[in-house]
């Protein structure tokens, strides 16, 4: 039987990270006062793929959150035999430092991610992963990255947000000649990748001192 890619030492500063900065979050969001603000908000264009997605954020400051993303797809699209499918999770957590005030219009944000995945038989529009479409790929990524994004008050505690991120990810696979095959072919390739990390446009509701 075929291995599964490891995790490599050279993955590991931004996989540790990434849970360094998950537990920071998730700490930040329980302990803040409840003058405090505090949100809980999902990605629309997430949904848009059937990914289920949650995200929540915290201030810490005046002009600062902390916040984690986590998504998960476990569906399998079409006739179970074919095995079309995009089953993947991941967790991003972010750390945002806003030009008015948190939760208040654009912000530049630090975030790391970590998943894994296992994908095939999909055909994505506009040549998007178009290898996608007679293989599958098994594996793990993590990452950081860097994004900027808008918040804008559309209601009492709604908002609703517009992010885009870039940066780097490495990832360890096995590629399968088909989506149902059962053996890979290539065994414990790696990828490093540079460009998009992460898209969104969320609703969010925020918790704490009211926004207006």
């Amino acid at each position: 039987m075929k291995k599964s890619a490891k995790i490599s030492a050279t993955a590991l500063i931004p996989l540790a990270m990434t849970v360094a900065m998950t537990v920071i979050a998730m700490v930040a969001s329980t302990t803040t006062a409840s003058a405090q603000m505090a949100g809980v908000k999902t990605n629309l264009l997430y949904w848009g793929t059937g990914t289920i997605n949650v995200g929540v954020e915290a201030a810490v400051g005046p002009k600062t959150t902390l916040g984690v993303e986590l998504t998960g797809n476990p569906w399998v699209f079409g006739k179970r035999e074919l095995n079309r499918k995009i089953w993947h999770w991941s967790a991003t957590p972010e750390i945002r430092f806003w030009s008015s005030e948190a939760f208040d219009r654009g912000f530049v944000g630090i975030h790391a991610v970590a998943g894994a995945f296992d994908a095939g038989g999909i055909e994505f529009p506009l040549g998007i992963l178009p290898n996608l479409k007679d293989h599958r790929y098994e594996g793990w990524t993590t990452g950081v990255g860097v994004s900027y994004g808008w918040q804008w008050w559309i209601g009492p505690r709604w908002n609703l947000e517009a992010t885009v991120g870039v940066g780097y990810l490495y990832a360890e696979y096995n590629r399968f000649a088909c989506p149902d095959c059962r053996e890979a072919d290539e065994e414990n390739k790696v990828e490093h990748y540079f460009g998009p990390t992460k898209v969104g446009l969320s609703f969010a509701y925020l918790f704490g001192s009211k926004k207006r």
